[in-house]
């Protein structure tokens, strides 16, 4: 399976299983992890998204999938709409990444409210220099996240962030040589918080995001893919 999802108590994890495409996803992939993500936040406390292996975290979007793409798929934007409600899921959610997270695979850890990173782990958005934006919420997220400043310098200059940088920017909130392990840790902790209270919090802390920001994101995503066409 690309997407394996299982369930330890009040802790269910959403683990991206392609290793042979650096977990880079498609269509298909992108609903089961939305299902699978959905499916636990009706039975957990927290949700963790994880990937097999030491190689990436998540390679972001499959570029051999999205060769056909037309305009209207970036109006449409799956992958936004996807990260969008992960983001929105009225639990805890958490990203352990233990290799690099590109592109869409950034994204996906940037919808988490939490993220814990091993030493190899990279986070970048390339995309501008193949033409296109970080569409799946990555211009909005980030600078929420870090400030416009240092999103321009990774969205604009290319800049790789090491997990060393990426805490001291605040992009993670821990480092551990053992991340899957760190993750579940707190996840179990976590987990022992009211739920309720939880989920208010969490909505309080996130009403700013904006969703014009998203919408922008995607207009833009469009015409970028119609200047290729």
């Amino acid at each position: 399976m690309s997407v394996e999802v299982t369930r330890q108590g009040a802790v269910g994890w959403v683990t991206l299983h392609r290793p042979e495409k650096a977990h880079a996803y498609d269509r298909a992939h992108l609903d089961a992890l939305l299902g699978g993500a959905q499916t636990l936040a009706r039975e957990c406390a927290v949700v963790v998204f994880g990937s097999t292996g030491e190689r990436a975290f998540c390679g972001g979007a499959d570029l051999d999938a999205m060769s056909g793409a037309a305009p209207l798929d970036a109006l449409e934007l799956h992958s936004q709409r996807v990260f969008t409600t992960i983001a929105r899921l009225p639990v805890v959610t958490l990203a352990v990444v233990q290799g690099p997270a590109v592109a869409g695979g950034f994204e996906l850890a940037l919808a988490c409210d939490l993220r814990v990173a091993g030493p190899r782990a990279t986070f970048s958005l390339p995309e501008t220099r193949l033409g296109i934006l970080p569409s799946a919420g990555g211009t909005t997220r980030l600078a929420r996240l870090c400030g416009v400043s240092r999103a321009k310098a990774v969205i604009l200059g290319g800049e790789v962030l090491d997990a060393d940088r990426a805490l001291a920017w605040g992009v993670v909130h821990r480092v551990d040589a053992d991340p899957r392990a760190e993750a579940g840790r707190w996840a179990a902790q976590v987990a022992t918080r009211d739920r309720a209270a939880q989920a208010l919090a969490k909505q309080a802390l996130d009403a700013e995001e904006s969703t014009a920001g998203l919408a922008r994101e995607r207009t833009i995503e469009a015409l970028l893919y119609a200047r290729k066409r």
